[in-house]
């Protein structure tokens, strides 16, 4: 097993070194085409050579700028597996990749809500002003949805029943089916009740957006509270990842032992179930609580 350790420290070093030889000759063998491309193009600063660790760097950067933060899971798992001389790590990032992708994309969509919930509540303030100032509420509504843009993608379609005369209600129920656009359920119900009784509308959304902003602010501060459970969650699951560099620092070799010994495979099975099941238990509480709190 040392031998194999050796060898592919060895085959580490000899592919880096063609890396680097490759963007050296890959730089050298341009750098005139770029020297006379430039001087075409009306002169500029021209470097001569390689283009060194610098363009490394920032090609590095713009990759590092267009990977997706799942993939990362699999170049982890590749790093292992050279490391571990084994290809589980391998799989296991492979594995991790939808995980992972679900993760991102949940949390993508969750700030598209919350960025929709503010648009409806700047929706019914810039409302309110329009009809303070003296406009009809079919007109209000054009200025203060485009400013605001409360009301999404059903945009053209409650602009239309209002301008057209349509039942905008109904409208601004359907376009209340939007991930956070709920509020617009309060503003359909003011809308009707203004029309059909004469009610003030501006009163009711003054008070539609107050309870929105408080209702809003409610989920910021239980976020907040839960931010320190979460914080601590992340950190115990990152504890074996300590656990093993502390023990590669001395000389136990971890990785070995897990990834080739029976024992150590067991007691990986054994610790990735838990540490998944432990993770999922703290969402769900966290996940309980918001959905409890709302």
């Amino acid at each position: 097993m040392t031998g194999m350790n050796e060898a592919t420290e060895v085959s580490m070093g000899v592919a880096a070194a063609c890396l680097v030889s490759a963007v050296w000759l890959t730089g050298g063998r341009n750098a005139g085409a770029r020297r006379a491309r430039l001087l075409l193009a009306g002169g500029g600063v021209v470097g001569s050579g390689p283009p060194g660790w610098s363009g490394v760097l920032q090609e590095w950067g713009r990759v590092r700028g267009r990977m997706r933060v799942e993939w990362w899971a699999l170049v982890a798992g590749a790093a292992l597996a050279v490391l571990g001389a084994s290809v589980l790590p391998l799989v296991v990032g492979a594995a991790g990749v939808p995980v992972l992708r679900r993760v991102r994309l949940a949390a993508r969509e969750r700030r598209a809500r919350e960025r929709r919930g503010d648009a409806v509540i700047a929706l019914c303030a810039a409302l309110a002003g329009e009809l303070r100032a003296g406009r009809q509420p079919g007109e209000a509504l054009f200025p203060a949805a485009r400013d605001s843009g409360g009301l999404g993608e059903a945009q053209a379609a409650v602009l239309a029943a209002a301008r057209f005369g349509g039942d905008v209600p109904d409208a601004l129920a359907a376009a209340a089916r939007q991930p956070g656009a709920e509020g617009l359920r309060g503003l359909a119900a003011c809308w009707r009740v203004a029309v059909d009784q004469g009610a003030g509308l501006a009163a009711g959304l003054d008070r539609l957006e107050a309870a929105l902003r408080a209702e809003r602010d409610q989920r910021g501060d239980l976020r907040a509270q839960l931010a320190g459970a979460r914080a601590t969650a992340v950190m115990l699951a990152g504890l074996p990842v300590l656990g093993l560099g502390l023990g590669a620092a001395l000389g136990a070799d971890p990785l070995h032992i897990l990834l080739h010994t029976p024992a150590g495979l067991g007691c990986l099975a054994a610790g990735g179930v838990l540490e998944g099941l432990g993770l999922w238990w703290v969402l769900r509480i966290m996940r309980g609580a918001e959905e409890a709190a709302a």
